[in-house]
């Protein structure tokens, strides 16, 4: 067994916590009859998770992301996919209370998430229907080119080490700079 106090990240170069919204995992269980919300974040196992943000005026590409966010504040589904930019050297900026990261990509998936949690037992086909029904429902937001292919979600982050000690609180908003 190896041990390194960085962990071991799927991704070197966007280390940081994997975050998604509520509405993203409520729209996969809806692909998945019986699937509840609690078990797809067991299944996709992503660190942060995020149910409202403040959507300003510095958020210029997310304008498509901001007029689709509803009434009462909570966010669409894969709203998300607005945190990383158009290409691979891009990112986005944003904040999450007192804590600055960058967005880098769309987060790849792994066999894991297939499985039931429960007993491991292989739901047939998840794959290739997750990722006929993530292309379908791409949101306008969500810069296509950077899908190599579609059995993506949430987003890769990084942060820097001058945010070491800086918390997040229940509730906190997330914020585009």
């Amino acid at each position: 067994m190896r041990h390194s106090p960085e962990g071991f990240p799927d991704d070197n170069i966007a280390n940081g916590p994997t975050i998604i919204s509520t509405a993203s995992l409520q729209r996969v269980c809806e692909w998945f009859p019986g699937m509840t919300v609690d078990n797809a974040r067991q299944r996709f196992r992503t660190t942060l998770e995020i149910d409202n943000a403040e959507l300003n005026a510095k958020a210029d590409d997310a304008q498509g992301a901001a007029k689709a966010a509803s009434a009462n504040g909570h966010l669409p589904a894969f709203w998300e996919d607005q945190l990383y930019g158009e290409d691979e050297r891009s990112v986005v900026r944003f904040r999450i209370g007192e804590v600055n990261f960058e967005g880098s990509n769309p987060c790849a998936r792994c066999p894991v998430p297939a499985r039931n949690p429960q007993d491991a037992a292989d739901l047939l086909g998840f794959q290739k229907r997750f990722s006929d029904l993530r292309r379908e429902t791409l949101p306008s937001w969500a810069p296509a080119a950077r899908f190599d292919h579609y059995y993506r979600l949430a987003v890769n982050t990084r942060v820097a080490p001058t945010e070491t000690g800086k918390l997040l609180r229940l509730d906190d908003t997330l914020q585009i700079l």
